[in-house]
């Protein structure tokens, strides 16, 4: 091999402290695009109760960034994505201890609530480690660190099927019935449940539903797509239209 040496040194230290800061950040604050859905719903929001909820999250998030208070009492389980550059030469203490590091640091300097549990035991690990961690190797030098705190709330009531294609559509039915069935009244109300999600997807979705011999009215009693058409686009915007649905079908709810 010849030529100069490319290679960029990171001590795993720095990435500690990145992490520690973007765990402190994402807690107490909401994202740029986040905000401006939810500015966007409010204004173009007709109900009254559905307004004022919508009103109150955005005054919620005003005074949690204020304060440097969680922006939600469930500040979740640390994921932690990273693209790492191939001419990048780690350094220092384990990556994987870093990020935990860096997240058992924010966790508790930032009062954030601890929810992580050993998936045996069951018992409270106390600093909300360890964290998912995502790696994926590009191209460049630089390593990118994205950190997402996933919620728990209705998370704990998920499923995950590994099906066989011999299960065919009625075998997706039944696992969503399923998973309905035994979630029962333990969710995070409203109670929701969301299959198809991109509008992309409902075309492709709805058309292999045709050629399996699905009824077109079968499949209009499909709800999709899924949130307020806000004209969400990031997936923070998605997440603004899908909670604005479910504050509205509360909202009729309650006022029936």
């Amino acid at each position: 091999m010849t030529g100069e040496n490319t290679v960029r040194k990171i001590d795993t230290c720095e990435i500690e402290n990145a992490v520690y800061r973007l765990a402190r950040k994402a807690g107490v604050t909401l994202t740029a695009s986040c905000v401006k859905a939810l500015e966007k719903a409010e204004r173009e929001e007709t109900g009254a109760a559905s307004a004022f909820s919508l009103k109150t999250i955005l005054k919620n998030k005003d005074i949690a960034a204020a304060e440097e208070m969680p922006v939600c009492q469930d500040t979740g389980m640390a994921v932690v994505m990273l693209d790492i550059g191939q001419e990048v030469f780690l350094e220092g203490k384990f990556l994987s201890d870093a990020i935990n590091d860096g997240v058992r640091r924010a966790y508790k300097d930032g009062y954030f609530r601890k929810s992580v549990c050993d998936p045996l035991s069951r018992v409270n690990t106390a600093d909300n480690t360890p964290a998912v961690i995502h790696t994926d190797i590009v191209v460049g030098d630089k390593v990118k660190i994205t950190f997402m705190p996933k919620g728990f709330g209705s998370e704990n009531m998920s499923k995950l099927y590994m099906l066989t294609p011999s299960k065919g559509i009625e075998g997706v039915i039944d696992s969503i019935v399923e998973t309905v069935k035994v979630a029962g009244s333990r969710p995070c109300p409203p109670v929701y449940v969301g299959v198809i999600g991109s509008k992309k997807k409902i075309v492709y979705v709805n058309g292999r539903l045709r050629e399996a011999g699905i009824s077109e009215e079968a499949i209009k009693q499909v709800h999709t797509p899924i949130g307020l058409d806000i004209g969400a686009v990031t997936p923070e915007e998605i997440a603004v239209s899908i909670a604005g649905e479910l504050i509205m079908i509360r909202a009729k709810r309650r006022d029936n």
